[in-house]
């Protein structure tokens, strides 16, 4: 498969694992880049504009960052400031990979529609958060949707949702996700991916945003049929931060990508017929018709003077059948290929 063809697409979550430090998240972007990743996304919000002053941070977040500070307290040390948006995207096209932002509220929506990004990230969050899936809906471009914590029901929603908003059906993947920093593999359900697959028919395609430790289940979920893959990086899992210890370092980055390009050569195009390798060994591995024992010419063949074995380079055992009964051409040592 050449570079130019790739059906998955594999994005780099930078997410907050910059801690609001504008060098570093240039080095996640290298980081990325170094990889073979497709895209590398970002988090942008105005806090107070999403986050309540009295909304508790997840547990996950209480045990990596602590318990003495509010949900919009940390949001705050950890944001980057929108002003460096622009520059990020522009550092992201001279090193030749998608730049890519999730926008948490209104005015940051309006902010990256005015950066001009056509492809828009709605983070499992927001799925029923309805005059944001409104808007977003309504420019009508490419969505990848996340669908941690919904049920079904709720997908289904936010698709029609968005369908009314102005963005049809096929403009939209839907990513499995179980939203829980790291995910526990029995919680995961991957088959659930396939499941919205087959409710959803004209979706553009289905995906999976992983949080488990390891690359092993981002795999599984392209063998699944996965057209995208979400993964959070960082440059050390022991870093402050809420999301570092799930992610990715960069030698695991390194891994993924090349693991995931790896299974979709192995999947190939689902046609069943030898490999061009394969034809070459078929002499060496398949049986031919083959004198059992002297035989000589006019006697019938039959299941006592014929038996089969290597080579596969005389006549096939796939005819057996057609043979017996039939008269001996010449003679025949035993073990010659009829």
């Amino acid at each position: 498969m050449s570079d130019s063809v790739r059906p998955v697409t594999i994005i780099a979550e930078v997410g907050v694992n910059h801690n609001g430090d504008v060098a570093l998240a240039r080095k996640l972007i290298d980081v990325a880049v170094n990889a073979g990743a497709d895209i590398v996304k970002f988090q942008t919000s105005i806090p107070e504009a999403h986050i309540s002053s009295c909304a508790p941070k997840a547990q996950y977040q209480q045990e990596r960052t602590g318990r003495g500070e509010t949900q919009l307290e940390m949001i705050k040390k950890i944001r980057l400031p929108q002003v460096h948006l622009p520059d990020l995207k522009a550092y992201c096209e001279s090193k030749g990979i998608m730049f890519w932002c999730t926008a948490f509220d209104l005015h940051s929506v309006a902010l990256l529609h005015n950066m001009g990004l056509g492809l828009w990230k709605i983070p499992s969050g927001e799925i029923t958060n309805v005059p944001y899936l409104r808007r977003i809906g309504g420019y009508g471009q490419r969505i990848i949707m996340s669908t941690g914590m919904a049920f079904l029901g709720e997908v289904e929603k936010a698709l029609a949702i968005l369908e009314d908003a102005d963005t049809p059906r096929q403009n939209i993947t839907l990513l499995h996700c179980t939203t829980e920093y790291p995910a526990n593999l029995n919680d995961v359900n991957l088959r659930a991916m396939v499941t919205m697959q087959a409710a959803f028919p004209g979706i553009a395609g289905i995906g999976y945003s992983d949080h488990t430790p390891g690359i092993e289940i981002p795999l599984a979920a392209v063998a699944l049929g996965a057209t995208v893959i979400e993964k959070h990086i960082t440059l050390d899992k022991n870093m402050e931060g809420p999301d570092h210890a799930a992610s990715l370092n960069p030698e695991e980055l390194h891994a993924l990508v090349r693991g995931i390009r790896n299974v979709e050569l192995a999947l190939g195009n689902g046609i069943k017929k030898p490999a061009p390798e394969e034809l070459r060994n078929a002499v060496a591995a398949r049986k031919s018709l083959v004198a059992a024992r002297d035989i000589a010419k006019g006697e019938l063949l039959t299941e006592d003077n014929i038996t089969t074995k290597r080579p596969g380079s005389g006549i096939s055992a796939v005819h057996w059948d057609e043979y017996l009964g039939r008269q001996a051409l010449r003679d025949y040592k035993a073990d010659e290929l009829l």
